[in-house]
């Protein structure tokens, strides 16, 4: 529990030094704490989009988040905490698309890393696309 707290406070202090996407944050952090910690997508991601939801940050066009004036502004103010696991269908649609951003970050920085789970991510998709007929 202590770590999804602290995440919060990981994105915004990386951000406030520099641009990042969603892979790199994670990655960060894991060499931040000696290999001891690294985030899941479905923590991260959901992180992401309710701290853009809350204009303290905004994805910009190369896909990599920055701080909004608003967040420069408030910088000192302690942000709230956020976490928890998944309680309903909507949180865990949420969580699964923090992967899928994880997954289209790693495709377009580092496809190696994917490229030996295709066939998986095509099973998954397809399990995913037969329950929405």
């Amino acid at each position: 529990m202590r770590r999804r707290r602290g995440l919060r406070m990981f994105v915004i202090s990386m951000l406030e030094r520099s641009p990042k996407n969603g892979a790199e944050i994670m990655d960060d952090i894991e060499v931040m704490t000696k290999g001891w910690w690294r985030p899941s997508p479905g923590s991260v991601y959901p992180l992401l989009e309710a701290l853009v939801q809350e204009e303290l940050i905004r994805k910009r066009d190369d896909g990599k988040y920055e701080l909004t004036q608003k967040a420069k502004e408030e910088i000192g103010w302690p942000f709230g905490m956020h976490g928890g696991q998944p309680r309903t269908v909507e949180d865990m649609l949420k969580e699964i698309g923090g992967y899928v951003s994880y997954f289209e970050d790693l495709s377009k920085s580092d496809k190696a890393r994917i490229e030996p789970y295709r066939d998986r991510i095509k099973s998954v998709a397809e399990r995913l696309a037969a329950l929405g007929k």
